[in-house]
């Protein structure tokens, strides 16, 4: 019984509170600005991603897989932000979020996994477009930031005639997209050169 009263107390204390950290969050992405990502924004993004992956992975996985992707995968698309479908949101005086989406046949990987060649465009009528890249700074984490940005570009996909869209998801990630619409495809793996395999899940939504 003692059990069930406090949890019966934290649960009326959060009720209260749920109100005030609404206002609170509505009013930070008030002062926040979204705009398309520029070339040079580059090494303030290559500061953000080590960040993001690091503390907030670090529930997920290993620390021998967080570097090992960090050097071989997660990192900054130089492509997406040349086709101008990369975003980063600022406050502050910085860059605390980015992410994007995708015209292209890649589905996830920074400059340094690419081969050589520009990445294959997709076929709107036929393909989903992809959600790519997403990272956001810790501090600025469980705001409502990732959801933003993620609806900006579902918004300019659909402009661009794409009826669905894509991504894979790491497993700190997978639950935001769950949470707005997306669905589990299969799950996949996240595979380094050096033989590290991160657990991921192929994931997709509807967009007419």
């Amino acid at each position: 019984m003692a059990l069930f009263r406090r949890l019966q107390l934290e649960r009326s204390f959060t009720n209260l509170l749920r109100p005030a950290l609404s206002a609170i969050i509505s009013s930070l992405l008030k002062k926040m600005r979204v705009r398309l990502a520029k070339i040079e924004d580059i090494p303030a993004l290559q500061e953000l991603i080590p960040e993001s992956v690091r503390e907030l992975s670090a529930h997920y996985y290993s620390s021998s897989q967080i570097e090992s992707a960090l050097t071989d995968i997660f990192g900054v698309d130089s492509q997406l932000i040349l086709d101008g479908t990369y975003v980063v949101a600022e406050a502050e005086e910085q860059i605390v979020a980015c992410g994007g989406w995708s015209k292209r046949e890649t589905l996830f990987g920074g400059d340094q996994s690419k081969k050589s060649g520009i990445d294959a465009l997709l076929d709107p009528g036929e393909d989903a477009a992809r959600i790519r890249a997403f990272y956001v700074h810790p501090k600025w984490s469980r705001r409502g930031i990732g959801s933003r940005i993620i609806r900006c570009c579902e918004d300019a996909a659909r402009q661009s005639g794409f009826l669905k869209i894509e991504l894979v998801a790491t497993l700190p990630g997978e639950p935001l997209y769950s949470a707005i619409g997306y669905r589990i495809i299969e799950p996949t793996e996240i595979r380094t050169p050096d033989g590290e395999s991160l657990p991921a899940f192929r994931m997709e939504k509807d967009l007419e």
